[in-house]
């Protein structure tokens, strides 16, 4: 019975077309439903934001590769969303559809250089990252606050950064095309706030030992 039990494990494992990919979803799914089950509607809060984040990012690094092109570093989109991306999607990306997107990419970039457009540069290496990242990053790194600090840190960089560029924070929501990319940073910077003060709250406060 054992040896019939571990044969059917070792042939599941191998007729699996996702290797990897269901332990990256069950662990990130695991993490925020502890998290919302602890926190309640803060941890519901934090799922929101997260995919209102992503989608933001990734209408930025559309908008940048269109007409309303801004001095914004769009580069600095690439590990945001993939610190920020939900789980569900990011393991779909990681998935089979990612591997194909890869390697056309991939391909069109090493033999048909003509034929691969300048504004698919940073999507491509977007799926590029999300598909050949170690688990160690996909599932550990990506599931902690220090990823969270980095999105904390890439969207101040970007908000000031575009500023700086408007002219002054006034211009930013006053200038031609200003306030979509304004509002898009914006929406960017409010998951990784909430996120941290989530976290804090989460941490429970050190005890105090009377000697």
């Amino acid at each position: 019975m054992g040896r019939q039990m571990a044969e059917y494990l070792v042939t599941k494992t191998d007729t699996d077309p996702y290797p990897g990919m269901a332990q990256v979803t069950f662990y990130s799914d695991m993490n925020e439903l502890k998290m919302a089950a602890k926190l309640g509607g803060l941890g519901v809060g934090t799922s929101v934001f997260k995919w209102v984040a992503s989608f933001a990012a990734i209408y930025l690094l559309i908008l940048d590769r269109t007409n309303w092109r801004t001095n914004m570093q769009t580069s600095l989109l690439v590990p945001y969303i993939f610190f920020s991306l939900p789980s569900p999607m990011f393991a779909f990306l990681r998935g089979e559809f990612g591997k194909w997107v890869a390697f056309i990419a991939v391909v069109l970039r090493l033999f048909f250089p003509r034929h691969f457009p300048e504004w698919l540069e940073i999507p491509g290496s977007l799926i590029l990252l999300l598909v050949v990242s170690p688990g160690f990053f996909a599932v550990n790194v990506r599931n902690s606050w220090p990823a969270v600090a980095a999105c904390v840190g890439i969207a101040c960089y970007l908000l000031q950064e575009h500023i700086r560029a408007s002219g002054g924070f006034r211009n930013s929501f006053t200038q031609r095309h200003g306030i979509s990319n304004t509002l898009g940073i914006i929406l960017l910077l409010a998951y990784p706030v909430w996120a941290l003060l989530v976290h804090v709250l989460e941490t429970p406060p050190p005890r105090h030992t009377h000697m």
